[in-house]
């Protein structure tokens, strides 16, 4: 399996496969190779065109193609046929969620990391945000009287609304304006940042979550369905507000990213491509942070805390040790 970079390809263009290796033609005929042994994901962000004998070799190496619409909106991955399977793994998954009050126990793990790391954004702004902590803190532990999972959803809602309710003390930059979570389509540049950001930390988690015998489309939070990997879903609840909402208010608060950085079409905001280039570029710088684990011993990277969150869960599922959801430290 490939162990290196992810590639972001943001030009029209053709990519093809010579030589048993990757060249990307641009429109004006520019080729640039893209050795596929240093290649761990390929992401299009402009209209490309491939054949079946690319797919071919990206399956010999075990890369994922990420595809990305006009907007800039995750589409769809292929995924090549998975290495790591293993039907036991599959059939202990698929038992935990058949059975409720395991499916329940790993919903409610999810949702206490996504608010541990909510919390953590706020209180990094002292006094000011503090009304808003002790609201999410006492909504949160009603979280132990859920008996089903719409119930812990519903707390995971009201959490997350006070949440968004306190993203004007977060963003001091004047030129962006938040009047709440939108989406689908995002109806102002701060939303389509976010819309954004969440989808590349979901083809990040199918990326990591690939590497290991978890099957991405068994979820528990999130209920599964066709046409998406919905624990992929269930894992992001963890890594949005520890790592794409931080990064959104450095963006802005910084004036890296600014107005002028998004398309307006029809009322649908999204980033343009520089606007892209400049979150993926400190996306990708912050997936190689390296933190110290406490329970390993060694520096870890951030992309590399997703995986071990994945193998978390395997050994919960198997038996080996109950599941304790990532909550920083640091």
């Amino acid at each position: 399996m490939s162990s290196g970079r992810d590639v972001f390809i943001f030009s029209a263009g053709k990519l093809h496969r010579k030589n048993n290796t990757l060249y990307f033609v641009n429109e004006e005929g520019k080729s640039q190779p893209l050795p596929v042994e240093q290649t761990e994901n390929i992401h299009l962000l402009g209209n490309v065109d491939f054949n079946s004998s690319l797919l071919h070799i990206l399956t010999q190496h075990q890369v994922r193609l990420h595809v990305y619409n006009h907007y800039g909106y995750y589409d769809g991955t292929y995924y090549p046929r998975d290495s790591t399977v293993s039907g036991y793994n599959v059939v202990q998954q698929s038992s935990h969620y058949l059975n409720p009050a395991k499916r329940l126990f790993l919903a409610k793990a999810f949702i206490q990391s996504g608010v541990h790391h909510m919390v953590r954004n706020l209180r990094k702004q002292g006094e000011a945000t503090k009304p808003y902590v002790d609201t999410m803190m006492s909504r949160v532990a009603l979280l132990d009287a859920a008996t089903g999972i719409p119930q812990a959803m519903g707390v995971e809602g009201q959490c997350r609304q006070v949440y968004y309710e306190a993203f004007p003390f977060l963003l001091k930059n004047a030129g962006f304006e938040w009047s709440g979570r939108n989406k689908r389509p995002p109806k102002d540049p701060l939303n389509a940042m976010i819309s954004f950001g969440n989808g590349v930390m979901y083809t990040t988690i199918l990326s990591e979550v690939y590497k290991t015998a978890l099957d991405p489309a068994i979820s528990y939070l999130h209920e599964p369905s066709s046409k998406r990997f919905s624990l992929c879903l269930d894992i992001a609840e963890i890594f949005k507000p520890l790592l794409i909402d931080p990064l959104v208010f450095t963006l802005v608060n910084n004036r890296r990213i600014q107005p002028k950085h998004f398309r307006n079409e029809d009322g649908m905001y999204f980033l343009n491509e520089e606007g892209r280039k400049i979150f993926l570029t400190d996306f990708e710088a912050k997936m190689k942070e390296t933190i110290k684990h406490r329970k390993l011993g060694r520096q870890v990277s951030y992309r590399y805390l997703i995986r071990l969150e994945a193998y978390k869960l395997i050994k919960h599922m198997i038996g080996d040790e109950t599941y304790k959801p990532l909550k920083a430290w640091w």
